[in-house]
């Protein structure tokens, strides 16, 4: 018998209880590969965002709006190179249940402000030509079924139509596409013109502005010089950059690391009190086999290396085994919420990550068993019943 068939058999003396410990090892791994998928998720809008790029929103909150006059004196400013400003519509679409990012923007400067969207000549063209235009993120749409041609409604959870009811009428006009695969397409923009002209309050107002610098050794500077413009004013500014303001964006949800940390944590941190404590278990079950072999000549070291193998193949057959289930169920997910959490996969840096992962669990619970089962002489491993 070979030394990997002896382990694996001893790993399944006793069968039960194997089973348990790789369920438990199995579903730490499970939790851990969802949970990463949708941590990375989350922080690729930080990822993608551009270094030149800055949002400037309401200085007490980005939910507050800001005067429409503001624009025009921050396009003014040294060391803007473009700008363009964007309002929260609050969009659903047939359902209230399909909530999704809908934005009244300065449509030319929008589209300028971001190269990583993929939009045709003849798109663009057909976008700026109608002010009842519409662009969907190519995922949104295929999520939600609209084709381009259509004329679709839209809903607010904010506004009201001054012709009455909450809906407005759109042409979707083209999909916009994602420069590569990590690109959020899960938006939909229209004219701020229209928006502006047909809703009963919040006439000439703005969300934000999003400004792209000459460079981005200068956003610092430019961040100074708008803030400061309209310090003591209305509506006061912070300026940030994108990745910050995403950031701050997603910390309205709540700390994600924080809670994927005490979760993923928790889940471990039982796991290992379990295997651990099995493993003793196993080991003291099995002392005066121990003393048999080395009586037949297995030396210390290899009778340490053959207890270490069966804790990091048990670790690493359940952890595989979760990290597996876990794949499959994130790519499921990832079709069923196409469009609203761009991204979700579990990628090789997470699996990456597992396997560490695996085998510090495998060391930390087969060691304290391992060395007990070195140092156990023969003579009182051969007594003990």
């Amino acid at each position: 018998m070979t030394i990997f068939g002896f382990v694996r058999k001893n790993m399944f003396r006793k069968k039960l209880r194997a089973i348990l410990m790789l369920a438990a090892t199995f579903i730490a791994f499970l939790i851990f590969g969802v949970l990463m998928a949708f941590f990375n998720a989350f922080n690729s809008g930080t990822e993608n965002a551009a270094a030149d790029r800055m949002v400037v929103v309401n200085k007490i909150n980005f939910t507050q709006t800001m005067p429409f006059a503001y624009f025009n004196r921050v396009k003014a400013i040294e060391g803007v190179e473009l700008a363009g400003h964007a309002n929260w519509f609050g969009g659903y679409y047939q359902d209230p249940k399909n909530q999704i990012p809908v934005f009244a923007v300065s449509p030319e400067e929008y589209l300028d402000l971001y190269p990583e969207w993929i939009i045709e000549d003849e798109v663009r063209d057909a976008f700026l030509s109608d002010r009842t235009a519409l662009l969907i993120g190519a995922d949104l749409a295929l999520r939600l079924g609209i084709e381009v041609g259509t004329q679709i409604p839209m809903f607010s959870n904010i506004y009201s139509h001054k012709d009455g009811g909450n809906s407005w009428s759109f042409n979707v006009v083209g999909l916009i596409e994602g420069r590569d695969k990590d690109t959020p397409t899960a938006n939909v923009i229209f004219h701020y013109d229209y928006f502006n002209e047909t809703i009963t309050f919040g006439q000439d107002n703005i969300g934000w502005m999003v400004v792209r610098t000459a460079s981005p050794d200068l956003n610092d500077v430019v961040a100074e010089r708008i803030d400061t413009q309209f310090a003591n004013s209305q509506a006061e500014t912070k300026t940030s950059s994108e990745k910050a303001f995403n950031k701050a964006f997603i910390a309205q949800l709540g700390n994600i690391t924080l809670i994927v940390g005490l979760v993923v944590g928790a889940a471990f941190l039982t796991i290992l009190m379990i295997v651990g404590n099995t493993m003793v278990m196993s080991i003291r079950e099995r002392t005066k086999e121990i003393g048999v072999l080395k009586t037949l000549g297995f030396s210390s070291p290899r009778i340490l290396r053959m207890v270490l193998a069966e804790s990091l193949l048990l670790s690493f057959v359940g952890g595989l085994l979760g990290m597996g289930v876990a794949t499959l169920i994130v790519a499921v997910m990832s079709v069923l919420l196409q469009g609203f959490i761009p991204g979700m996969a579990v990628g090789a840096d997470v699996f990456l990550q597992a396997l560490g992962i695996m085998f510090i669990l495998g060391l930390i619970t087969g060691l304290p068993p391992a060395l007990t089962a070195m140092r156990l002489p023969i003579v009182k491993a051969l007594s003990r019943g």
